[in-house]
């Protein structure tokens, strides 16, 4: 799984939307809690 820009928007979104990373990890398929955690972090949004 690579985060294409379509699935960085949407991660974004649940993200600010208040999903958890579990919740964001079984939308976006193929990618676990561990690697939405991740690139949240890698993108600022975190916190």
């Amino acid at each position: 799984m690579s985060w294409t820009d379509e699935r960085v928007s949407t991660l974004k979104k649940l993200w600010l939307d208040g999903l958890s990373a579990s919740q964001i990890a079984k939308q976006l398929g193929g990618v676990t809690r561990n690697a939405v955690i991740g690139k949240v972090h890698r993108l600022g949004l975190s916190g």
